[in-house]
């Protein structure tokens, strides 16, 4: 990976107001409803689904240069819904590498209300990596349990800030400005290439993003 310094100045994306609407005039919305929003003390970009959203493809890409390797950082809240089923998790992350028409990305997601359960196995499903179309939770989860989770400490609707970074097959999530990273991929399931980024979240969930920071490696 090139050095730090070379790695800041190539700083692509930086949401300063999205309450003037700067943010929404850069989002491809799918499956999802996007508007500006104040969400517990931050301008915010509220995402929710459409009726009959997709199979965990409900985004919202970010229009910009395109994203390979480097970081992604951004501050994200999500909860269940009013009436969501009760599996709900108020699942929301960030996928990176999103190609054409949204069918193949990688993505980092959280479960929120899993954070601080009282199940023991629920709190180590807090963080997840999956791969679209051909690695969702339900197949790492069967033919690799545990490797694909993970524990952080987490809280339904509270801001989380997320650190992803990404270099060749290997990618790090790390949560609320910790050193260490709480899930570690070794094997990005698609192959290394340029994509897009987006605003991502699972069945039942009303999302907030906020101070979304995109700084590839160039």
């Amino acid at each position: 990976m090139k050095n730090t310094t070379a790695l800041l100045a190539a700083a692509a994306i930086l949401w300063l107001n999205p309450a003037r609407g700067q943010t929404l005039d850069k989002l491809k919305l799918h499956n999802v409803r996007a508007e500006s929003a104040t969400y517990r003390g931050k301008q915010a970009i509220h995402i929710s689904e459409m009726p009959g959203g997709g199979q965990g493809e409900s985004l919202a890409i970010v229009d910009g240069p395109g994203f390979q390797d480097g970081a992604i950082e951004a501050d994200l809240a999500g909860a269940p819904g009013a009436g969501a089923i009760e599996a709900a998790r108020g699942f929301i992350g960030i996928a990176f590498r999103v190609q054409p028409e949204a069918r193949k990305f990688e993505l980092f997601y959280l479960r929120p209300t899993n954070g601080r359960a009282e199940d023991q196995l629920r709190r180590n499903h807090s963080t997840q990596y999956v791969s679209f179309p051909d690695w969702p939770w339900e197949r790492t989860r069967k033919e690799t349990p545990g490797l694909y989770e993970s524990y952080a400490d987490l809280e339904s609707g509270a801001w989380t800030k997320v650190k992803i970074t990404v270099s060749g097959a290997k990618a790090r999530l790390f949560v609320n400005n910790a050193e260490q990273p709480c899930l570690m991929v070794n094997d990005l399931k698609l192959a290394p290439a340029p994509g897009t980024i987006a605003l991502w979240i699972g069945p039942g969930t009303e999302g907030y993003f906020a101070n979304l920071h995109v700084l590839p490696q160039r």
